[in-house]
């Protein structure tokens, strides 16, 4: 009989789909262990008898690099989605041999002279864009470094990776570790029912085993849905307050504090920039992509002057409607008000509520018309495969993508709910595996890419689905979108396939475009069928969100821009240890950037996961110069009619084969010049989000050859007069429409 010992270990095996249910803590010491061991002497095999060509060199690194990225990110996603202790122990224990042999393959001398030798070679012209493309990152890793800098380096990196792991473990524990019980319904009113639902859920799984929507008791959590339901709609000023505080002040004290882990990360990739020859992070940061600091900057400061009188104006509206309710405190909203009365705002605006839309945006309904406009636009069939692949929780969902000919071309896997007790919050999408030449299974075809996507949005509660808000739908097409660029991907270059060596600040462009379809008529009128009566959205309900697109659009944009110019500050110019704190510098920020500044106990940065732990240090960015990209390859739909089916399936065709298909292989500049004919411009931007001035829309008028606008005025004036347009319709027939006036003050239809 087999022992424990004899046991295979799942992490070593061969497999096509990852073993996620049967791996387990024990299994990853042992298994990360042996398969360094085993990586090691193929990297030792390789520098002996490395040669300057392709076959001799990276198709062998290729196979090493992937072996150890699938089985650590199999780990690692299993710790984002089903977190313990004894996972993270493990975890934490390999993961600086895991780093050290990274560092040992990144800075491999044999293999950098061999790289060297192709550029300098004449088979160097003969190479793809892809090929070239993964040379341009080894000195990054410190492979040029003398022998005292690159062990200086690799101490660096391997504190790094584990300061970046304990923030976020700070940040999971700190959420986990709050909780607010209520027991009087007073306390909880203005909650809606699929949040009662939920907190009474919530309490029930945590001992009081008789909770129920209608009577409690309820627990209100700092997970997403929990936080985000509070701040909207509850009525009590006090447990808003409250619910605001402890999130804005997540792991910030105790022994779950991450000041001193964020001042001490600082100031190793302060000091790593310094090895490498640049004058800061930042500066590495843009070496591997689109823009540069400058043009980051540049870009950042002109949407927050197109975004700052909006968003003062945003402010104004809210204090007059509130002090209309009757609101006591109506001269004085601060941030606990905000959400509060802006969802108040947004209803008596548009006569839109987001909890009553809930019945219309059912999971399944909005999953089947996602795959619908996928066959539409890129031609490729989505359909279950539940039970052919293993999965890491019951409510984990599988399928298969296939092409026009029938044939499978990808997998992806989608863990939607909310699970607090184990799952990070937010939503994300990773790869499994990518695609690959070098690496097909069967020696023919390449080896398919497999994606998983994951949300935290509202689980089903009691026999209703999971009812999901316009937001959380947008946030599914959004992470469809990354698994597009993933799954489509013509790349075989397995190095550069799917969303591997994108360029960051490109890389949200296709989840960002994907959104731009929540609000096409055809596709929201497919999603939006009444759960139980399969009754339509009503046409003018489509319209009010239509028009509620651009309905605070300036105070979100500097939310995103306090994010995105906090991140850059800290990464070029911020002295760790000098007399201005890490939270001087948001004040600071903040006050270019926020109409009301955050509090002066405001500790968001201890759970700003994107740049502690996340990819997005000195990068954040990237969502505004990305939206700029993905606004911009939208409106090519727009230019065509979006009425115009054939048009429609021309250029989503198009879109597969260049944004999709290229992957990393071709700089993205080049990418999108392929795609839209011109270098991008932030024209759709400011026009979807209502941010044109009149001067802005003048200029856009004699943009369009033989086109015309609407401008859709806020009565401020006319243009001419210095007025701010909500919104702009290109009008592409003008003697078929009859439109010839301007200066329209309501939204009335789309393009």
């Amino acid at each position: 009989m087999a022992t424990a010992v004899d046991e295979p270990n799942p992490l070593l095996q061969d497999f096509e789909f990852p073993p996620f249910d049967v791996v387990e803590d024990k299994h990853v010491r042992p298994g990360i262990r042996t398969l360094l061991k085993n990586l090691e002497s193929d990297l030792e095999e390789l520098e002996r008898t490395v040669e300057p060509s392709w076959p001799k060199l990276v198709e062998p690194l290729e196979k090493i690099t992937d072996q150890l990225a699938i089985v650590w990110s199999m780990i690692n996603h299993l710790k984002a989605v089903k977190d313990s202790p004894e996972l993270r122990a493990a975890i934490e224990e390999v993961q600086p041999e895991k780093v050290k042999f990274q560092l040992r393959l990144g800075q491999s001398k044999p293999i950098y002279d061999a790289f060297k030798a192709i550029q300098d070679s004449p088979q160097w012209s003969s190479l793809s864009d892809a090929q070239r493309r993964q040379i341009k990152e080894a000195v990054l890793k410190g492979v040029a470094l003398d022998d005292d800098k690159r062990e200086q380096f690799n101490k660096i990196e391997q504190e790094l990776e584990r300061l970046s792991q304990k923030f976020e473990e700070n940040v999971l524990d700190a959420t986990k570790k709050f909780e607010k019980l209520i027991i009087d319904k007073k306390d909880i009113e203005g909650l809606p029912a699929t949040s009662l639902g939920l907190a009474a859920q919530t309490a029930a799984s945590r001992g009081h085993e008789d909770a129920t929507a209608e009577n409690g008791p309820w627990i209100i959590t700092l997970d997403a849905p929990s936080f985000m339901s509070v701040m909207q709609h509850a009525k009590n000023r006090g447990l808003r307050e409250e619910i605001y505080r402890a999130y804005v002040t997540r792991a910030s004290s105790g022994d779950l504090n991450n000041t001193a882990i964020i001042d001490e990360i600082l100031k190793l990739r302060m000091e790593k920039a310094k090895l490498l020859n640049y004058n800061n992070y930042a500066e590495v940061s843009m070496a591997t992509k689109m823009a540069t600091v400058e043009k980051a900057e540049e870009l950042l400061e002109k949407l927050r002057i197109a975004s700052w009188d909006a968003a003062v104006q945003d402010m104004e509206d809210l204090k007059i409607f509130s002090k209309n309710q009757g609101a006591m405190e109506a001269h004085d909203l601060t941030h606990w008000d905000t959400g509060f009365w802006a969802e108040r705002l947004r209803e008596s605006k548009y006569d839109i509520n987001e909890e009553e839309l809930r019945p219309f945006f059912s999971l399944p309904m909005v999953m089947d018309s996602l795959f619908n406009l996928a066959k539409t636009l890129f031609g490729i069939d989505i359909e279950p495969a539940d039970g052919l692949a293993p999965v890491w929780n019951n409510d984990v969902k599988f399928y298969r993508v296939k092409d026009s000919s029938g044939s499978p071309i990808a997998y992806f896997y989608f863990d939607p709910y909310s699970r607090p007790s184990e799952k990070r919050g937010g939503a994300w999408m990773d790869e499994v595996v990518s695609r690959s030449r070098v690496l097909s299974r069967n020696g023919k075809a390449p080896r398919l890419p497999i994606a998983h996507m994951v949300c935290n949005q509202t689980p089903p509660v009691g026999d209703k689905p999971s009812l999901m808000t316009f937001r959380e739908v947008e946030t599914v097409f959004h992470e469809f979108g990354h698994a597009l660029q993933h799954m489509l991907t013509m790349q075989d270059e397995g190095l550069v396939a799917g969303i591997r060596g994108i360029e960051w600040d490109a890389v949200e462009l296709p989840s960002q475009f994907m959104e731009n379809w929540c609000y096409h008529r055809e596709t929201l009128m497919g999603i939006a069928k009444h759960y139980e009566t399969g009754e339509s959205l009503p046409e003018e309900v489509y319209l009010k969100l239509l028009a509620a697109r651009t309905f605070r659009a300036g105070s979100l944009s500097l939310r995103q821009l306090r994010f995105a110019s906090l991140d850059l500050e800290l990464h070029t110019k911020y002295i760790p240890g000098a007399s201005e704190s890490i939270y001087d510098v948001d004040q600071r920020i903040s006050k270019k950037t926020q109409v009301i500044p955050p509090l002066p106990e405001d500790r968001f940065l201890c759970g700003f996961s994107h740049i502690f732990a996340g990819g997005y240090a000195a990068g954040y960015y990237s969502y505004k110069w990305a939206e700029v990209l993905s606004a911009d390859a939208f409106s090519a739909f727009e230019d065509a009619g979006l009425d115009n089916g054939k048009a429609v399936q021309e250029i989503g065709h198009k879109f597969r084969e260049t944004i999709l298909a290229l992957g990393g292989g071709k700089a993205p500049l080049e990418v999108f010049v392929e795609f839209r004919g011109r270098e991008p411009s932030p024209e759709a931007l400011l026009r979807h989000n209502g941010l044109f001035t009149s001067h802005q829309a003048i200029y856009y008028l004699g943009s369009r050859e033989a086109k015309a606008c609407v401008l859709i005025g806020d009565g401020s004036g006319g243009v001419g007069a210095g007025g701010k347009f909500k919104q702009m319709l290109v009008i592409h027939d003008i003697e078929k429409t009859g439109i010839v006036a301007i200066n329209i003050v309501h939204y009335i239809s789309q393009s």
